[in-house]
């Protein structure tokens, strides 16, 4: 009997392995990309609010600041992931996959979106250059801008707020988040994921878009 409970013991604490040899490639990488890009994005964010008493003074700037903001943030966001690669904590693990990812992720989509809007703004200063279109005005900026933060927090918080309602009892550390997911997150998990699929496709397919049709007016 004490040999079948040091079984079950021992079959609980392997069925979800992790893989030293990959977990500290990744912490490397996430720290370089940690402390230049928060070096770098935190310039940039300081020399933008050096400018907050300006106006913008184009719609362009909104998204360019609405993208530094993204990116500095998913920087911020780094460390809980760093800190679920290298260590094997539960308290670590429950943290990143309650929160930690979804920050990860709405920043990671943010500025996919934001460049997304760049692009955009440029292709229409090519095919509006007098300006005059209701896309380029800074207050539709804003106003896009607002919106699309919203719609990608909203998800994000009702993420994390399911994930502490329904989270699963567990024996073991996990090395992943599945299996701390009931299954009312595993399915908003597979719907938000199928969403951002499709959004990076049809971001990838207009950037095509948008670049190739930007060169071809300006050669």
């Amino acid at each position: 009997m004490a040999d079948s409970k040091n079984m079950t013991s021992s079959f609980n604490q392997t069925c979800d392995p992790v893989v030293p040899s990959v977990n500290p490639f990744f912490v490397l990488v996430y720290s370089l990309v940690f402390l230049v890009g928060l070096l770098l994005n935190g310039f940039i964010l300081k020399f933008y609010i050096g400018q907050a008493q300006q106006q913008a003074s184009s719609s362009l700037m909104v998204y360019l600041k609405n993208l530094t903001a993204a990116d500095f943030l998913l920087c911020l966001s780094l460390p809980l992931r760093i800190a679920h690669c290298g260590s094997k904590l539960f308290i670590i693990r429950r943290l990143y996959c309650s929160f930690g990812a979804s920050a990860v992720y709405v920043n990671i989509y943010a500025s996919i979106i934001f460049m997304w809007y760049i692009a955009a703004n440029r292709y229409l200063k090519i095919v509006h250059p007098s300006g005059t279109h209701v896309l380029q005005s800074v207050r539709t900026a804003h106003i896009i801008s607002m919106v699309t933060w919203v719609c990608l927090l909203a998800p994000s918080v009702t993420y994390s707020i399911l994930f502490f309602i329904t989270e699963k009892p567990l024996t073991f550390t996990p090395s992943r988040c599945e299996p701390l997911f009931s299954a009312s997150i595993s399915l908003l998990f597979k719907i938000v994921h199928t969403l951002c699929s499709i959004i990076f496709l049809l971001v990838f397919i207009s950037l095509v878009f948008f670049y190739y049709s930007t060169s071809r007016r300006v050669l």
